[in-house]
Parts: C-alpha cells; sequence; structure tokens
C-alpha cells in the first residue's frame, strides 16, 4: 500500500511538473523530453504494475507531441542543441546497461559549472538534490548536477573531499598530487590534470612549513578556513589564529595567491573558533617546536601556489582515474569490476556528463573502467576522468533524479559539480 501511495506521489509531482513545462514558453521540448523520462524512469525502476508504465509511455507520446514546438525556432548557434543541453538516456538491453548522458554546448555563455560542498558553505555531507538547493539563487538556475570527488567521512571530519575543490573562487579543499583534478581555466577551457600543493607558510624568523588545507591533523600544519565550521576540531598541539594586516589579499582563500597575516592569538589547548574573517594554523606537538617565538602581534607570510598554476581558477573539483587522453581510451590490466560510473568529458564543442546506473542486474550491472572509458571515446570526448561512483553515482535534472541508485535511494556525498544557466537581464534563461 505505502509503495502504491509512493507511486502516486510521483505520479502527481512530475504530472505538475510536465504542466509547468507546457504553460511556460521558456521550457524547451528537451526539457520536456528530460521531465517525462524522469517519470519513466521513476514507474519503471520503482517496479510498478504494467498498466502505470503503459499509462507512462502513452502520456509520453502525447505530451512530448505537444511540445515540441518548443525547441524550434531560431537557433544562435545552427546544428547545436537549441537550449545548449541535451539529455539522453542510453539502454544497452544485452548487457545491460542504462546510462545517462547530458551533452553542454561549451560554445553557450549562459551556461557555467559550479561545485558545491555537502553543507554548503561548510564542508560535511548532503545527497546532490540537496547541496544543489543549498545554491544561492543569484548563480542562475541549476540545470544539472552529479556527484562529485571521493571523500573521507570521519566522525571528526565528515565529508573532507579526497582532492581539490574550488568554488566561486574559493579553495576549500587541497589537491592530491597521486588524483587527477577537473579545472576550468579562466577563458572557460577545462582541463583534466594532477595539481601539485606548493602551499606554505613562512615563519617570523625565516623558517618555510608546508601546510594542507581543511582536514584532519596528521603531522601536517594544517590551514583551516570559515569552509571548516565553527572551530577546528582539534585537540592538543599549537593553533595560530590569524587576521589580516589590512595589506594585500585576505579571505576567502583563493588559489595561487600570497598573504599577509597577523597572529591574533597562539592557542596550546587545540579546537579554535573559526571565523568569516579569520584563519587557523594548526600544528601538532611535533611542529610546534617552530613556532615557539611566534607570539601575538607576529605576521606571517603565505602561499596558495600550485603546479600548473590555478591563479583565477574559480571551479575545479577532484576525481579519477584519467578515463581519455588525446580521443584515445587509457588501458588497464588484471580483474576490472563492474560499478555505477559516474564521470565526464570534453571535446572542442562539447563537456559530457556521464552516470552508469550498476549493481541491478534487471535494470544494468555497471561498467568496468575500459568500458566507461571506451564509452566516452564513442560519445566524443577528447578528455575524460573518473568521479566517485558506487552507491554516489548520482544524476540530476530539472529537480528529479533521473538514475537508478545502487542502494535504492541517493547516497549523502561530499561534493558535487552543478550545470547552472544564468538569468538574462529580463529575469529569463537564455
Amino acid at each position: 500500500m505505502e509503495k502504491n501511495m509512493q507511486l502516486f506521489r510521483d505520479w502527481n509531482v512530475l504530472i505538475a511538473e510536465m504542466e509547468g513545462c507546457a504553460t511556460v514558453s521558456r521550457w524547451s521540448g528537451e526539457s520536456a523530453q528530460v521531465i517525462v523520462e524522469s517519470l519513466f524512469i521513476k514507474l519503471t525502476y520503482k517496479q510498478a504494475g504494467g498498466w502505470w508504465s503503459r499509462l507512462a509511455l502513452i502520456l509520453a507520446y502525447l505530451f512530448l507531441g505537444n511540445v515540441s514546438g518548443f525547441a524550434s525556432g531560431d537557433n544562435p548557434h545552427p546544428g547545436r542543441p537549441q537550449r545548449g543541453y541535451t539529455y539522453m538516456r542510453d539502454v544497452v538491453s544485452e548487457v545491460p546497461w542504462s546510462i545517462h548522458v547530458l551533452k553542454v554546448d561549451r560554445a553557450r555563455a549562459d551556461l557555467s559549472f559550479h561545485t558545491v560542498v555537502g553543507q554548503n558553505p561548510i564542508l560535511g555531507m548532503a545527497t546532490v538534490p540537496d547541496q544543489v538547493k543549498s545554491l544561492p539563487p543569484a548563480l542562475g538556475r541549476a540545470i544539472a548536477a552529479i556527484n562529485g570527488d571521493f571523500y573521507k567521512n570521519t566522525r571528526t571530519y565528515p565529508g573532507d573531499p579526497e582532492g581539490l575543490q574550488i568554488m566561486e573562487g574559493e579553495l576549500v579543499s587541497a589537491p592530491n598530487p597521486t588524483r587527477v583534478c577537473f579545472w576550468i581555466d579562466c577563458n572557460g577551457a577545462p582541463h583534466r590534470s594532477n595539481v601539485v600543493s606548493q602551499f606554505q607558510v613562512t615563519l617570523p624568523d625565516g623558517t618555510s612549513l608546508p601546510f594542507t588545507l581543511n582536514e584532519e591533523r596528521n603531522g601536517n600544519a594544517v590551514l583551516y578556513t570559515g569552509a571548516i565550521g565553527e572551530s577546528t576540531r582539534t585537540s592538543g598541539g599549537v593553533e595560530l589564529i590569524l587576521e589580516s594586516t589590512g595589506k594585500g589579499s585576505w579571505l576567502p582563500l583563493k588559489p595561487g595567491e600570497t598573504y599577509e597575516a597577523r597572529v591574533r592569538m597562539v592557542n596550546p589547548d587545540g579546537n579554535s573558533p573559526v571565523k568569516r574573517d579569520t584563519m587557523v594554523l594548526s600544528m601538532n606537538s611535533d611542529l610546534s617546536q617552530h613556532v615557539s617565538v611566534v607570539r601575538p602581534g607576529s605576521i606571517l607570510k603565505m602561499t596558495t601556489a600550485t603546479i600548473p598554476d590555478l591563479k583565477g581558477v574559480t571551479t575545479a573539483i577532484g576525481g579519477g582515474p584519467t578515463l581519455v587522453v588525446g580521443g584515445k581510451a587509457r588501458t588497464w590490466s588484471g580483474s576490472q569490476p563492474r560499478q555505477p560510473r559516474t564521470a565526464l568529458g570534453w571535446n572542442k564543442d562539447y563537456l559530457f556528463l556521464v552516470v552508469v546506473d550498476g549493481r541491478q542486474r534487471e535494470i544494468s550491472v555497471g561498467m568496468t573502467f575500459p568500458e566507461l572509458a571506451n564509452y566516452m571515446v564513442k560519445l566524443g570526448c577528447e578528455d575524460a576522468m573518473n568521479l566517485d561512483g558506487g552507491g554516489s553515482a548520482t544524476f540530476w535534472i530539472y529537480g528529479n533524479v533521473v538514475n537508478s541508485p545502487s542502494e535504492g535511494k541517493e547516497r549523502a556525498a561530499a561534493n558535487a559539480l552543478v550545470l547552472i544557466q544564468r538569468e538574462t537581464k529580463t529575469g529569463t534563461t537564455k
């Protein structure tokens, strides 16, 4: 009974969405197709009765026939998607595979990619739909989102991304030199590369120490910013509460910058408070000897340099491994398991977001890395990389999760990559 009631609720929600599509001209036929596809997926994946599926198909044909005209008209980029993006569900029944693909036109200036963290703007855990809801409306309209990086989910530091994350230009997680990153340069071009941290602080006596960012303190010095929350959550060691000297750059912390900080207070007990206008440099007892001469009022110099230089980059997220280089799929040796997968790739014209359902024998068994790499090449990708998959694999479009998460519901994730369409001066999207 409860299962039927849930189906009824899903049906009503999607009917309302479809009615909205049919009465608001800014929705395109592509938008309608995604909504109808979402409806059919929900009904099919939840193993509804046969008449539900038949009704969904009939409604899909009727509805798409009514809205097909929305995608017509003048297109500023002939031969490209009218709205700048298209969604496709690719079903390969003989395996089986259920693959969700969003193709995004790189020539569209009104479309951009942004990252978000679990408890935005604080690191933590949340489902992809909840992360999207946390984005400020001023950014524009969220079109689609996929889960992002692998993460450490410890009790003290839940939702710590394993690799680099830059969110609206703010550094919230340091790069891991062994993991590949996706980042967009100042000209809007996507890149896939390993990024090496050159983060370091120079003390008043000239001693330089490397530091990491917003993570558990395991031997290295760690710099904590407001992205960590209200306090550092450390125990013991020495912590320097830092404030601006009023010279040069300050918060939010950005890549490729140098900073001058004044020590406001020295805390020998740990768990220092973190404010939006302060940072905390934390060291365990092994490193505390280096700051024995530091006093309130001492001046420190810091750099957030990286190789390659990410100065000015506003969007970056970690993942891995690399799947495609120069249009050719990477090769792997040894046993390769099939799993749910999340990936992104691109060529000179388009960027592709991809989620492959898995661990569901009747729907989709998932892909190996070689299968995923070959599929990205098939889409036309010149470069592609994997993101976190398994139970985390989530594809959100137009307010709905359109894939079938392997655990039966969306799993909380540390971060997400979101496609935003910005508002025009008239208040509508381009």
